[in-house]
This record gives structure tokens, C-alpha cells and sequence, in this order.
């Protein structure tokens, strides 16, 4: 068995897994197999893949995986919650399912339902049709349960059982599923607080107590420098420096209590790591690359009432960006 290797970037204490190796003689080998997700050579562990290795870990080792420990990411929009398990399960070669639960998420689509099929003989016969998550808990699996404060509460109930002690799912149609010692379930949600993340909800406590729920924050400035020279080691730091020194600022005042300074719009990595240096390539033949990439891959994302602070931050950490053309 193949292992693969976590480590913690604070103290390089290191945690191995062993790798999956789907077996051909499973039914749905192919389809499972095409969900394996590819490694992503940009992606930076900030430490929350070692805290999952150390937890399968000790699951499946110190407690024989007869203790249900489910973990779900907190974070705001941006964070790099979902990537995070993504590529666990790339690293780990595990066939992967995001699972929104969004409001428009019934049971039916996650459990499945009985169908009528044509018999070929003018006819009609009824056939068991699984949905989402029974079809990722027929084999080998990491499980992302995305989004978990959207879904209803229908939906909570259904997954009960199957996040307990009794690692069951029961169908509609009568069968049990029971929750295989090689298919493991996460799950990610936004903060619960008056921020627009529409259609979220304070967790039911019931369904809650059967997570642990860890903090997915903002990255910081070391964090913020590791992801850049590993994505962008040509970039000059006269770029990469302010770049990053804008994000803290911004999202220092997305977290803020301080209602003179607080905003609505953080600066997500999406922004921070894929717009932002898309418009430096796009205008690099100008003057000013960097406020071009500003003003025209990052103001449009930000809420009309937050573009002063935006600007007044701009000319307070900036002003004027670098007349240097930049190396990508």
C-alpha cells in the first residue's frame, strides 16, 4: 500500500495515509475512478490537511474507526475551504464528491427515488435510482458535504443516522447503507452572522453536535508570501508585497467590530491569487499594471457602499502601483 505523506508547515511533524487503490471489480469503477481529482502543483497546505490527516489517523488507528468524527470547515466566502478537501482527496487518490446543500437540495436528491423505466413491452417497471451521497457511499470515497448551513431541514434529519454512532443510511425503499471504513465525510459553511451569504441558518443543534467544526480564516501575510512564491515565483515582490499588503488591510477590515472602518466585500483568494495577477498580465504593457488590475478585476466585485474604504486603502497602501513590467 502506497503512503502519502502530511506535514505540519509550523513544525514539520509529519502524519501518513495510506493511499486508495480502487479495486476494477467494484460495479462502479469507472465512474468513480473518472471523480479521482487532479493535483493541483499550486496549492499550498497552510496546515489544514495535516490536522485532517492527523484525524483519519487516529480514527482508523488508535480507535478502529468506531468513534464517528466528521469534520466541517467555517470560513468566509474565499478562504479555500472546499479546495482544501479537494486536493486532500487528489493527494490521497480518493474519488471525490462535492455535495451542495443548497435550499433547492431535497432528500430525494441526495438519497435517491424510484423511477419508471420503460419495460420494452409497452409497459412501465419501477427501478431504484440512487441519488448523490448513497452513490458515493457504495465505495471508496471522501465526501463534501458543501454548504452545510443552506440546507433544509428535511435534509438535516436524513443524514442523522448516517453522522452517529449508527453510520447508517436508511433508503426510502428499505435498504440500509452502512458508512464504509474507506469512505469519509467533511463538510464546509460560511459564518452564520449577518454577512450576505443568503440562504444560510444557525445549524440545528442536533445536527451540529455531530460535527466538529474548525476555522478556516483568512490566510496571513506569511501564508499569503508562501502561496505567491510557489504560484508566481517570477513575480517581483515590488508587486507581490503590495498585493498582499492590500488583502490583509481589506480583509482586517472585513473582520473589524469597528463600524466606522468595517466592510461587507473581503478580498478572496480567487482575487488575491487568479484575478489580480490575470489583469497584471493583461496590462502590463502600461503604466501602472497594478491599479489597472484593481480597477478592473477587483472594484467591480466590491458592494457599492464598501468602494470609498476600497479606494482609501488603495491610495493609502499604494497610491501608485510599480512601473515595472510584470514577470508571471
Amino acid at each position: 500500500m502506497v503512503k502519502k505523506e502530511f506535514t505540519n508547515p509550523i513544525n514539520n511533524e509529519t502524519v501518513e495515509l495510506d493511499e486508495c487503490k480502487l479495486s476494477k471489480s467494484i460495479e462502479d469503477y469507472e465512474g468513480r475512478a473518472e471523480r479521482i481529482p487532479n493535483v493541483d502543483k499550486n496549492y499550498v497546505d497552510l496546515g489544514i490537511q495535516f490536522k485532517l490527516a492527523q484525524l483519519i489517523n487516529s480514527k482508523n488507528i488508535s480507535f478502529k474507526n468506531e468513534i464517528p468524527i466528521h469534520v466541517a470547515l467555517k470560513g468566509h466566502m474565499g478562504t479555500g475551504k472546499d479546495h482544501d478537501i479537494e486536493q486532500f482527496a487528489a493527494k490521497l487518490k480518493y474519488p471525490y464528491y462535492r455535495i451542495p446543500l443548497s435550499g433547492e437540495v431535497r432528500d430525494v436528491t441526495l438519497l435517491g427515488s424510484v423511477q419508471l423505466y420503460g419495460d420494452g413491452k409497452g409497459g412501465t417497471e419501477s427501478k431504484w435510482q440512487d441519488g448523490e451521497l448513497t452513490r458515493a457511499l457504495r465505495g471508496p470515497a471522501i465526501v463534501n458535504l458543501s454548504e452545510l448551513n443552506a440546507a433544509g431541514p428535511e435534509v438535516l434529519f436524513a443524514l442523522h443516522s448516517l453522522l452517529d454512532r449508527h453510520k447508517k443510511l436508511e433508503l426510502p425503499h428499505g435498504e440500509v447503507i452502512s458508512l464504509r471504513d474507506d469512505c469519509y465525510i467533511f463538510g464546509t459553511m460560511n459564518p452564520t452572522s449577518l454577512r450576505d451569504y443568503s440562504g444560510t441558518q444557525t445549524l440545528n443543534k442536533a445536527f451540529a453536535d455531530r460535527w466538529v467544526i474548525w476555522d478556516k480564516p483568512f490566510p496571513d501575510k506569511d501564508q499569503l508570501q508562501l502561496i505567491f512564491k510557489k504560484r508566481y515565483p517570477n513575480l517581483q515582490s515590488e508587486f507581490s508585497d503590495l498585493i498582499i499588503k492590500l488583502a490583509i488591510e481589506i480583509n482586517n477590515s472585513f473582520m473589524s467590530d469597528d463600524i466606522s472602518i468595517n466592510i461587507e466585500t473581503p478580498m478572496s483568494l480567487r482575487t488575491i491569487v487568479e484575478r489580480i495577477p490575470v489583469g497584471l498580465d493583461i496590462y502590463k504593457n502600461s503604466s501602472d499594471p497594478l491599479f489597472e488590475a484593481w480597477k478592473n478585476f477587483v472594484l467591480p466585485h466590491v458592494d457599492a457602499d464598501d468602494i470609498d474604504h476600497y479606494n482609501t486603502l488603495w491610495n493609502t497602501v499604494v497610491r501608485s502601483g510599480p512601473s515595472l513590467k510584470p514577470k508571471l
